[in-house]
């Protein structure tokens, strides 16, 4: 008597793949539980890495941490250390120049020197920018463990200038002749005389460089006619002098 094929024979058999063939493990087509864990741990370490990466060599990443640990003007100028005050900008390409060698100064520094920054977009500092005459930056004010006012400093300047600028803060020895610094008055050394904002400027001092102009590249923040009348006034300089001129400052 004829008998039906055992179909389930069959259908075990073509399970197990044609003849001669390797059979596919359970689950070998996918990922298990540690491997998917192993993979997303691996994908949020290559993000963090990029996100690093990005921002370390950003141009202004070291103006950005400088100006975030900055401290308060008035706390640096009555904790007994010497001060070293830049007006900046974000904006500013000379200011993002010469932020590694400020933040290294800050680093080398740190307790024997307060370094502040101060933005001159930030409306909170426009009293500080009549009283320093600032008209371009980057701007330096210098000033002693007593927080009295010592020198000015116009324009970018390289890590060695900031280094013997620094030094001479440091160690209270008069600031070093550099083209653009100047030693500024006290308004009680000459009384009745009339006085810069800010107690003098780069143009006073006993240094020559007074009359020179500022070493280094500055943005102005004024391209108007004050700044036109006030180079007018001025005797010639010794030198010429780089001074890139820039659009009005917004306040944001």
């Amino acid at each position: 008597m004829f008998s039906p094929p055992d179909t389930t024979a069959e259908v075990s058999a073509g399970a197990a793949g044609p003849p001669g063939g390797a059979s596919i493990p359970p689950g070998a087509g996918g990922l298990g539980r540690r491997e998917r864990m192993l993979l997303a741990a691996v994908a949020a370490l290559l993000a963090v890495l990029l996100f690093w990466l990005r921002g370390g060599l950003h141009p202004a990443a070291p103006l950005e941490r400088l100006a975030r640990q900055s401290p308060d003007l008035t706390t640096a100028l009555n904790n007994g250390r010497p001060t070293l005050v830049e007006f900046y900008a974000d904006w500013c390409e000379a200011c993002r120049t010469m932020a590694p060698a400020m933040e290294t100064i800050e680093q080398k520094r740190r307790g024997a020197l307060d370094v502040v920054l101060l933005n001159v977009d930030n409306p909170r500092w426009q009293p500080e920018l009549e009283r320093y005459a600032v008209n371009g930056i980057p701007q330096l004010e210098l000033f002693d463990a007593g927080g009295h006012s010592v020198g000015r400093s116009i324009g970018a300047r390289r890590p060695e200038e900031l280094e013997a600028l620094t030094t001479a803060l440091v160690e209270a020895r008069p600031l070093p002749q550099l083209v653009g610094v100047g030693a500024t008055s006290s308004l009680e050394e000459a009384p009745g005389a009339p006085a810069a904002p800010g107690g003098g400027g780069a143009g006073s001092g006993p240094s020559g460089a007074a009359d020179r102009p500022a070493a280094g590249a500055a943005s102005s923040l004024e391209g108007s006619s004050a700044a036109a009348s006030a180079i007018a006034d001025s005797p010639p300089p010794a030198q010429p002098g780089r001074h890139a001129a820039i659009g009005p400052r917004s306040h944001g």
